[in-house]
């Protein structure tokens, strides 16, 4: 028997926390410092768990549960493209890699607002910087876990659930 609708929006929730704690973790203990790209990343992980806990904690009808698992799945493809992007930064040679931008605080302290986010958005040479956990960069991890993110609302969307009327 598979999970409910409900149980998996909240594995899709957990799996998000988990994520962020270990996010938390290699910032905070590991003294890992994150990039533009990594934060940007970090803010598709939250906004795809809160739609699956709301989704949760909402339970609503078919059409309500595409439309969640719907957004759901644009999150999560968002954040593949953010994961991508670092990657490719983190693949070019040495002398292609763009130069250091400025730290986040700065930016959106002296930066006109939309500035700020484009230069977040797009990256810089601290996004090339390549930490690696069991082999892999941390850009990859997180773009597995986009993608299986990402299949978990697809299966979401199209899984067939019948509600049984009393």
């Amino acid at each position: 028997m598979s999970p409910s609708v409900r149980q998996t929006n909240l594995l899709i929730f957990i799996i998000c926390t988990a994520m962020m704690l270990a996010a938390a973790y290699m910032e905070h203990v590991m003294k890992m410092v994150p990039c533009s790209l990594c934060i940007t990343q970090r803010g598709f992980v939250v906004l795809t768990g809160l739609l699956a806990l709301i989704a949760a904690i909402h339970n609503p009808a078919d059409s309500g549960r595409r439309a969640y698992a719907i957004a759901g799945i644009l999150s999560a493809i968002l954040g593949a493209c953010f994961a991508g992007r670092q990657l490719w930064l983190q693949s070019l040679p040495e002398d292609q890699v763009p130069a250091c931008g400025p730290g986040l605080a700065y930016m959106f302290e002296v930066f006109p607002f939309m500035d700020a986010l484009k230069l977040l958005l797009q990256g810089d040479g601290n996004c090339a910087h390549v930490d690696k956990i069991l082999g892999l960069s941390l850009a990859a991890w997180t773009l597995m876990a986009f993608i299986a993110l990402a299949g978990v609302n697809l299966y979401q969307t199209l899984r067939s659930t019948r509600r049984a009327w009393a």
